[in-house]
Formats: C-alpha cells, sequence, structure tokens
C-alpha cells in the first residue's frame, strides 16, 4: 500500500476530481482536505506510524487553497480556537 501512495505522490501535479465537490467552488474540498491533513498526522502520530501518506492530503490542500487561509488557520490552530474537530 506504501508503495501506491509513493506512487501517486510521484506523479501528482494538482487536485484531483473528487466527487464529493462536483462544483465550480472548492472551497468545502480545501477545508475538508486541510482537515483530513491534520486529522492524518495526529491519527499517525498516535500509532508512531510514518505519516508519509498524509502527504496527499496536504499536497491537495496546498494547492486548492489560498495561502492567507492556510496562515490563518494554522495560527488558530496554535491558539486552540480552530473551529474544526481534528
Amino acid at each position: 500500500m506504501a508503495e501506491d501512495i509513493e506512487a501517486k505522490l510521484k506523479r501528482y501535479k494538482t487536485a484531483p476530481f473528487d466527487s464529493r465537490f462536483p462544483n465550480q467552488n472548492q472551497t468545502k474540498n480545501c477545508w475538508q482536505n486541510y482537515v483530513d491533513f491534520h486529522r492524518c498526522q495526529k491519527a499517525m502520530a498516535a500509532k508512531g506510524a510514518d505519516a508519509a501518506p498524509c502527504q496527499w492530503y496536504y499536497r491537495v490542500y496546498k494547492s486548492l487553497c489560498p495561502t492567507s487561509w492556510v496562515t490563518t488557520w494554522d495560527e488558530y490552530r496554535e491558539e486552540g480556537t480552530f473551529p474544526g474537530k481534528i
């Protein structure tokens, strides 16, 4: 499985189509991948496992989300006021 993820990451160029978000507005897709990335990192750290599979979410949210949003969300997480459940 790890080889499959690594192969996909090497071929990755931009966020692929996600049927959960079929509309042109990708705001929710951005948000969901940001939250999924941090959930994945937290879960992998708790298991003591390698967090390499989490890089998929990271690349997708980096490609979709404006930098100002990510910066704000990172600040909220550091302050403990982030509105999402991570």
